[in-house]
């Protein structure tokens, strides 16, 4: 809406007011304040995830000792009893065998970093339930492989 003069001079001819020429920029900085509103509103929205990078960590080597027993799992979640394939009932008689021997054998959990931690969590139910008590996480030191320990 444009708002001009009356014209004042004494000749009745009209004549058509000028454009204006200034630019109203009280609608785009509103606009521009409602955007960011939206975006500090949403950005803590999208991220959801932490990206994790395991397992890796530098430490000594523990000791393998005879009556330790080692559970692989793949990144498919296929179990292994000391490299054989097992199932997960099979897992269940085993682990309530080792749970008797005295002294208690220590369990060591080898897990690809692909592999969902659901599955590691039921196995370590698993050993709880049946008793046994000493659990450990097998991790690679950087720069050397898990298969060439």
């Amino acid at each position: 809406m444009a708002f001009g003069k009356f014209n004042q001079a004494s000749d009745s001819a009209a004549k058509t007011p000028a454009a204006m020429a200034d630019i109203n920029v009280t609608p785009m900085v509103d606009v521009m304040l409602v955007l960011l509103v939206i975006f500090i509103i949403t950005a803590p929205l999208m991220t959801q995830a932490i990206k994790l990078e395991l397992p890796t960590a530098k430490s000594n080597t523990a000791p393998q000792l005879p009556n330790n027993i080692t559970i692989s799992f793949d990144s498919q979640g296929v179990l292994y009893w000391d490299k054989q394939v097992i199932t997960f009932t099979d897992l269940n008689v085993k682990l309530a065998k080792a749970a008797q021997k005295l002294p208690q054998p220590e369990l060591q959990l080898r897990a690809d970093k692909a592999t969902r931690y659901e599955i590691i969590a039921q196995v370590m139910a698993a050993a709880q339930e049946q008793g046994l008590g000493k659990i450990g996480f097998v991790t690679e030191q950087p720069g050397q492989p898990l298969d060439q320990k």
